[in-house]
């Protein structure tokens, strides 16, 4: 039990701790120390190594929390987090890149589409900050 215990304090502070530095860290140096020609094709080539990672961390925190009896509130946000990078990395994250070629080619409708997206993906990752965070804060003080 104290075993799964600390593991889940791991991967929770993992999951949120990775979250934080590739949205506060790492993401934005992308775009202000490359040029932008490199930086979109650098952080394509990333994201789908992220989001396995935030998969990976909210998936063993949600296995951890359940074996030591963390319960409902930290396996549920665990998985959903992880359930939310599933999507967004086999999903949105290739309409993403598909509407961003079309509009790199000239097409302006795609480029309009490509910004909802794009902000529903940045939505998605503030919220699974969010929970993240919550989450590792109630295993803390519980």
């Amino acid at each position: 039990m104290e075993w799964f215990q600390a593991l889940t304090t791991l991967a929770l502070g993992g999951l949120f701790g990775g979250i934080l530095a590739f949205s506060a860290l790492f993401a934005p140096l992308v775009f202000t120390k490359l040029p932008m020609e490199q930086a979109g094709p650098f952080i394509r080539a990333v994201f789908p190594w992220y989001y396995l990672y935030v998969i990976v961390f909210g998936f063993l925190s949600a296995i951890s929390a359940g074996l030591s009896g963390g319960g409902f509130w930290v396996l549920f946000p665990s998985a959903l987090v992880g359930l939310a990078s599933v999507y967004t990395r086999q999903i949105l994250m290739l309409q993403i890149n598909e509407l961003r070629d079309r509009e790199l080619a000239g097409d302006k409708a795609a480029g309009a589409e490509f910004n909802t997206k794009h902000r529903l993906s940045v939505i998605i990752n503030s919220v699974q900050l969010l929970v993240a965070g919550a989450t590792l804060v109630y295993w803390a003080w519980n």
